[in-house]
C-alpha cells in the first residue's frame, strides 16, 4: 500500500484560520467576550497566518531559485507551493483584515451573533486559500465550495431583515448550480485526459495531440461557467446585483473582494498552467466572455440609481477587464490588478456602510447627494477610490488596466484590447456620475457618522490607490514572480 504524503506545514496558514474560527465560537461561548477581546483574538491568528505565509514565500523563492521544482508539489501533488500560491494568501489575508476592519460596526451591532461572522469569515478565507493553491481539480472543489458556502450564509446574517434573505437565498442556489457545473467539467476533463492534477494534464497536452477533443472541450467550458459565476462574468452575473444589493453592508466588500481574488487566481492557474498547450481552444472563449462582461457590466451599470447595485455591475465589468491578463497569458498584470481592485471596493463597501448603516440593504444614489459639504474627508476618499476603479492616470486602476491591456495586444487580441478602451469610456460616466451627486447637490441634512474604523480602510484604500499608481513597481516586483508552475 503506498501511503500518501502529509505536509502539514503547507497548508498550515489554513490550518491556523480554521483552528482560529473554532476558537473564535469556543472562547465566545465559554467566556462571553467583548467584541474588543474577540477582536484582537482575530488579530492574532491573522498575524500568525500571515507570518506563516511571508516565511512560505522566502521557501518558495529560494527553492526556484535552485531549481527544485519538484519540490512544490506536496500532499501527493494534490497542492503547489508556487509564488503564486504564496502571493494569493497574501492578497486573501490582506482583504480579510481590511475587510473585517471595515465590517467591525456590523460584527458589534449583531452582538452575540459577531463571534459567528468572524469564524465564517476566517472560514472563507481558509477555503479560497486552500483553492488558489490547489494542484488537484477535485481539491481546488473542495476549496472552492468552504469558502463559497461561509458567504452563502455570511450574505444572510442579519436574518431580521428581507433583503438579507433574499440575497442569501439567491447567491446559495445559483452559487449550488454553479458549483455543480464546474464539478461536472472536471470530470468530463478527467474522462478526456485521465488525470485530475493540472501538472500532469499538462505534459497531457505537451506529450500527444487530442483527435477528438469533445469531451475535454465541453469539460472545459463547463468549469469557465462555474468560475465566471464566482467572479461575476457575464453572462453568468444575474445573482450579483441582488446580493450586492441585499447582503450586509458591512460586509459585502469583503465577500466580493474574495470571490474575485480566489475565482481569478485559479482561472489563472487553471487555464495558464494546466491547459497552457490547449490555448488555442480556450483564449476564444475567455476573450468572447471578457468583452461582454466589459459592455454589458459599463453599460448596465449607467442606469442604475443604487450605488451597489452600480458597483455590482461595475464588478462585472472589471472582471471583463481582468479576464483580458488571462487571454493575454501573464499572471502578473492579472494578480496585480485584483489585488488593487479588492482593495478598492473594500474601501469603497466601507463608505457605503458609513452611509447606509453597516446592516443596510439599499444606498440609493440620494443618499449620497452633498455628501462633500456633510463628510468632506469620506466624500473626497469615496470618490478618489472611484476615479481609480475608472482607471484615470496616476492611480493604481490605470497602471492595472495598462498591464492588462498590454498583454492582451502583445498576444494579438487587439480586438479585445480596443472593446476595453471603449468600455472604460462608459465606465468613467457612471462612477463621474456619483462624485457629481456628492459635490454637485444641495443638502443640508448632517453628515452620516463615520466610524474610525471606516475612516481607516478608506485611508489605507486610498493610500493604495495613490502609491501603487504613482509607483505601480513596489508591487509589480511581486506580483511578476507570482507565476502558475
Amino acid at each position: 500500500m503506498i501511503t500518501p504524503e502529509v505536509s502539514w506545514l503547507a497548508i498550515f496558514p489554513e490550518l491556523i484560520l480554521a483552528v482560529g474560527a473554532a476558537g473564535v465560537l469556543l472562547v465566545d461561548v465559554q467566556w462571553r467576550p467583548r467584541h474588543r477581546i474577540l477582536g484582537l483574538f482575530t488579530a492574532g491568528v491573522l498575524l500568525a497566518a500571515t507570518g506563516f505565509t511571508v516565511v512560505q514565500w522566502l521557501d518558495v523563492a529560494s527553492i526556484v531559485e535552485t531549481g527544485g521544482a519538484t519540490d512544490l508539489l506536496v500532499f501527493s501533488g494534490m497542492v503547489l507551493m508556487d509564488p503564486l500560491a504564496v502571493f494569493g494568501r497574501l492578497a486573501l489575508l490582506l482583504v480579510t483584515a481590511v475587510g473585517l476592519v471595515a465590517g467591525w460596526g456590523l460584527i458589534t451591532t449583531l452582538g452575540r451573533r459577531g463571534a459567528e461572522a468572524i469564524a465564517l469569515v476566517l472560514l472563507a478565507t481558509s477555503g479560497f486559500s486552500l483553492m488558489i493553491s490547489a494542484n488537484n481539480l477535485v481539491m481546488l472543489f473542495l476549496g472552492l465550495e468552504v469558502g463559497s458556502i461561509a458567504l452563502y450564509v455570511l450574505a444572510g446574517l442579519t436574518r431580521e431583515k428581507l433583503g438579507s434573505d433574499e440575497a442569501a437565498m439567491k447567491y446559495f442556489v445559483l452559487g449550488s448550480f454553479a458549483s455543480a457545473l464546474f464539478v461536472y467539467g472536471v470530470a468530463l476533463v478527467y474522462a478526456g485526459t485521465g488525470h485530475f492534477q493540472l501538472t500532469e494534464i499538462r505534459s497531457f497536452f505537451a506529450g500527444l495531440i487530442v483527435a477528438e477533443p469533445a469531451v475535454i472541450l465541453i469539460g472545459m467550458a463547463l468549469m469557465i461557467v462555474g468560475l465566471g459565476f464566482k467572479i461575476s462574468a457575464a453572462p453568468f452575473h444575474s445573482w450579483a446585483p441582488d446580493v450586492y444589493q441585499g447582503a450586509p453592508a458591512g460586509i459585502v466588500g469583503y465577500m466580493a473582494a474574495m470571490a474575485k481574488i480566489a475565482g481569478f487566481t485559479a482561472l489563472a492557474r487553471i487555464f495558464l498552467s494546466g491547459f497552457a498547450e490547449f490555448d488555442a481552444s480556450w483564449v476564444p472563449l475567455l476573450a468572447a466572455v471578457s468583452a461582454l462582461s466589459m459592455l454589458l457590466g459599463s453599460i448596465l451599470a449607467l442606469v442604475q440609481d443604487d450605488v451597489r447595485r452600480m458597483l455590482a455591475y461595475s464588478g462585472v465589468a472589471h472582471a471583463g477587464f481582468i479576464m483580458t491578463g488571462v487571454v493575454g497569458g501573464e499572471t502578473s498584470g492579472v494578480m496585480f490588478y485584483v489585488t488593487i481592485y479588492a482593495i478598492q471596493l473594500v474601501g469603497a463597501f466601507a463608505v457605503i456602510s458609513a452611509v447606509s448603516g453597516p446592516g443596510g440593504s439599499a444606498s440609493s444614489i440620494e443618499q449620497y447627494r452633498g455628501l462633500g459639504a456633510r463628510s468632506p474627508g469620506i466624500a473626497a476618499g469615496f470618490s478618489l477610490l472611484l476615479l481609480g476603479m475608472a482607471g484615470l492616470p496616476l492611480t493604481a486602476g490605470f497602471a492595472a488596466k495598462f498591464g492588462v491591456f498590454s498583454d492582451a495586444w502583445a498576444a494579438g487580441e487587439e480586438w479585445l484590447v480596443i472593446v476595453a478602451v471603449v468600455a472604460s469610456v462608459i465606465a468613467l460616466a457612471f462612477y463621474l456620475r456619483v462624485i457629481v451627486a456628492m459635490y454637485m447637490e444641495d443638502e443640508t441634512a448632517d453628515g452620516p457618522y463615520v466610524p474610525i474604523t471606516v475612516r481607516a480602510v478608506v485611508t489605507l484604500a486610498v493610500l493604495a490607490t495613490i502609491v501603487w499608481g504613482i509607483f505601480p513597481g513596489s508591487l509589480l516586483n511581486l506580483t511578476s514572480d507570482a507565476f502558475p508552475l
